[in-house]
Order: C-alpha cells, then structure tokens, then sequence
C-alpha cells in the first residue's frame, strides 16, 4: 500500500501518473478516466480521492523506485518512495565437524547454511546466546561457530537463527556427546561410623560424575574383588568381612580413571552374657579383693558404677586391664554397695551387677542389764556387738563358760551364786576374729529384815573375805581358761575389766 498525504476530496483530481523505475506505467488517470498498465492488471488497487495505490502478489521485479505525479487545480505534485522485495528464509540447516568429543581434548566447528537474501545469523545454546570468547570463534559473516577446548557446557543444543528483513528461521538443534570424568568420587557407607553386627547385609554405593557412565571395580585392602557394578552388597557378613573398602571407576571415553578414599568396615560380635564375679565371695574388711567384669563379643569398653552413679576411685580402689579388674587394696565397710559393670561395643551394651558386703568385726561388744538384782528375782543381760554377718555370742560368769550363740543371758530366779562377773565374748565366723566385753558385775541381794548393827558389821567382814577368795579364785580359772586361746586374748581389756562385788546377807 502506496498512501499519499493528500486528504480525502470530492473534487476530482486533474491527472494521476503511478510509475516504477520512471519507465513503467502502473497506472494513469486522467479526468477520471483509469488506465491500468498491463503487467498490473489484476494486481492493483486505486483511490481516486487519495490518489493513493495498493499492489498485490508482489514478486521480485515489484523492487524499484516509485513514483507518483498529481495535478490539482493546475498546480502539480510529485512523490516517491522505493519498494525492496526479499525472499523468505528456508532450508536452514547446521553440520557439526564432529558430535562426539572429549572435554578439554577437543575443537568442534558447526557451519549454518540457509537461502534466501540478506542473511543474517544468529547462534543460541539451550536458550542462551553464542558470543565470540577466547574459545568461540564466529566466522563467515556469523554462519560459523568454532570452540575451542570443549567443555561440558558446550553439549548444545545448538540451535542457528537466520533472519532477513522480512522472516526468521531457527534450525533443527544440534546436540554434542562431551565426554568427562570420572570425577568426584566418593563411597557411600551407611551407616557413616561403619560398624555392623555379625550377620547383618551391608550394601557400599560408589558415587562419581562421568561420561558416558564408568566401570567399576571394587578391593578390600588392596585386594581387587570380582564386583562390578556400582553397588557393593554384602550378605550376612562375618567378622572375615572387615577391612578397608574403595571403588575405581573407569571412562572408557576419556580413557581416565579415579579410586575412591577407603572406608573402614568393621564387623562386631554383639555383646552377651556379661558378669561381675569378685575374687572371693566373702570379703573381709582389711583385705585384697578385686571385681572381675566379663563378657563374650566384641569388647570395646567397660564402664563402673555404684549404686547408679559413676564410680569415683579413691587411694583403695585401682582400675586395671582395659577397666576388667576392679581392685580393693584394703577393702573397707563403706565400699558396701552395688558394683555395676557396662560392657559395649558401638552397635549393642550388655552389663552385671555385683552387691559387695564387707564383712567386718566383731568390735564395741558391749552388755547391757542391771548390777543389782534382788535374790529370787530375774537377770537379764543382753550383749550387742558391731558385726557383719551378725555375731555369735559366748557368755562368761567368773571365768567360766555358762551359755553359748545367744545374745541374751536369763535367770529365772537368781541365787546368791549367780553374783559374780559376767564376760560376753563375740564371734564372727566370716572374719574368724574374736572380741568380749568388759566385765559387768552382778550382785545378788537379800531383802533386808532389820538386823542389828553388829549383826552386818559381822556378815560384812565375813562376806568380804569370802569374795575376796571367790574373786581370786575366779580370775585364776578365768586367765587359765583364755591362755587356751591365744586369739581370744584381750590381755589389756582384762586387766582393766573387772569391778569390786559386794555380797551381803541378813
């Protein structure tokens, strides 16, 4: 469409001359009267009121310069304008040198060809423009992309815009095979800490970037295994199955091979059938005794405690043998409690538990009960000693033996021969040890009937040499009965043990 800048009139113009190329005639009017050159016929369209022209179906010879000459009112007017026709771009096609390439060892040249006039080119990777670099050259007006060193980003698709002032076209994409790796591999072990139970599956995943996908080979310590795959899966594995894994892979491309660090595997024994045993079953205070801490499986550590907290070792308790033995230099009575031993290893725990008992005494014997007691009345005398196990009690009256494993001495009805001094000796069949009272004196008195003064003053005198006599007669068999037993000795306490007794009568 040809449009002049005159407006619309009713008054018709004198003459108008449409020509091309100032030879050919498209068309005239002169006083309304058309005439349509014949190569247009057909082809055109014409305003009378504009003097404006429109030309269809063009073709490549409707190229050239237009012109238009308009008489108005005597006055005549000239325009002109230049009309360039272009085909439309077709057969656009890219050729690559080369499709498959190895990263970093190769060059690749892709060429665009297309018909049509007025070209111009235009390369895109994915959806990103190709621009010249230190690796990409563009050459023949553009129609020509060469990279250099290719990478793993240049795979494409490569894709050619060509263009004219009227269409665009984009070509088919062009893909390229960059080869690379193997790189970044790893070994993949769960759990991380790679400990594992006897008889559990373990499955090891060798993790790499390549392409084309690598080959795999796997060791154990250095020795190759017939595996290939890039998974390794161990059934039902033993403690035979510990050791250091890695995986190779290989690029049969690239012709490049990388070995994953090793990853330690280490199979375990679960932990079972713990114990605490102790060196004797009898601990006695003063002495030696050790806790021995036991298990079957793989033993990594032991743990102690008492009475549910963390062991705190004084200067009587060592720790030996990886925490096994448990040692009491001297053992003492507040080293009561119970002793607990946790064995683990990093995938299972199992413990025991031993309560220790001191075994200690006899010491602080001690009777209790009355020194006077009324003839006919009852005695009761009972002995107490500081003991594990509890004390057996042996009783003494003068020094003679009168009732045996009883903490309690009891008199009916006493008599006057019941005065006298009373031992009680204890016994802890554990320790073996031996230790008595100080002596209790008893005196047994008659009720008194109101005798005269000369009367006791004579009972008196008798009585006191009469203890006296039974006094000594009854530490000489006391003494000669002890030096029988050396360990029952207390010489010092003896000697300090007994009382003046005074009997008395009516």
């Amino acid at each position: 469409m040809f449009t002049t800048t005159l407006s619309p009139t009713e008054k018709p113009f004198t003459s108008v001359n449409w020509n091309v190329n100032l030879s050919t005639t498209i068309v005239v009017m002169i006083n309304s009267e058309e005439t349509i050159g014949p190569e247009y016929e057909g082809r055109i369209t014409f305003f009378p009121s504009t003097a404006s022209l429109g030309l269809r179906s063009l073709t490549l010879d409707d190229t050239g310069e237009y012109t238009v000459n308009i008489i108005q009112d005597g006055k005549p007017q000239n325009g002109r304008t230049t009309l360039v026709i272009y085909e439309q771009v077709s057969n656009v096609l890219v050729t690559s040198s080369s499709t498959d390439l190895v990263e970093f060892n190769g060059s690749v040249s892709l060429s665009c060809s297309a018909s049509g006039p007025s070209l111009s080119f235009l390369w895109l990777n994915g959806s990103s423009e190709v621009t010249a670099s230190d690796r990409v050259q563009l050459t023949d007006g553009g129609s020509s992309l060469t990279i250099i060193n290719v990478t793993r980003f240049d795979q494409g698709p490569f894709r050619c815009r060509v263009s004219n002032p009227v269409s665009t076209v984009t070509s088919d994409p062009v893909n390229l095979s960059i080869s690379y790796g193997p790189e970044n591999i790893n070994l993949i072990l769960p759990p991380s800490q790679g400990y594992f139970a006897v008889g559990s599956d373990i499955s090891l995943t060798c993790s790499v970037g390549s392409r084309p996908p690598a080959q795999f080979n796997w060791f154990l310590n250095g020795d190759q295994l017939p595996d290939t795959v890039s998974e390794l899966r161990l059934m039902n594995v033993n403690m035979s199955n510990s050791g250091n894994y890695s995986c190779q892979a290989f690029n049969s491309k690239t012709l490049s091979s990388q070995t994953s660090q090793p990853s330690a595997i280490t199979v375990l024994e679960e932990i079972s059938g713990s114990s605490v045993k102790p060196s004797t079953n009898l601990p006695v205070e003063g002495t030696s005794v050790s806790l021995i801490c036991e298990a079957s499986g793989s033993v990594f550590t032991r743990n102690w405690m008492k009475d549910g907290s963390e062991l705190t070792l004084t200067d009587n308790i060592i720790l030996s043998d990886n925490n096994r033995v448990l040692t009491f230099d001297t053992v003492k009575r507040k080293d009561n409690g119970e002793y607990f031993c946790q064995i683990s290893n990093p995938i299972s725990s199992h413990g025991d538990k031993y309560i220790m008992t001191v075994n200690y005494g006899p010491e602080n014997v001690q009777i209790k009960g009355p020194n006077k007691v009324n003839i006919k009345g009852t005695l009761k005398l009972t002995c107490s000693a500081k003991s594990t196990p509890s004390a057996r009690f042996t009783w003494f009256l003068n020094g003679t033996e009168i009732l045996t494993n009883s903490a309690e001495y009891i008199k009916e009805e006493v008599e006057l021969s019941n005065s006298g001094n009373y031992i009680c000796q204890a016994w802890n069949n554990i320790t073996e040890r031996t230790s008595s009272s100080v002596v209790h004196g008893l005196t047994v008195t008659e009720k008194s009937s109101g005798c005269a003064a000369g009367c006791i003053a004579g009972i008196v005198i008798a009585c006191c040499v009469i203890v006296a006599a039974a006094v000594g007669g009854g530490y000489y068999i006391y003494k000669k009965k002890f030096n029988k037993n050396p360990q029952k000795q207390n010489t010092e306490q003896e000697e300090n043990m007994y009382e003046n007794i005074s009997i008395t009568r009516k």
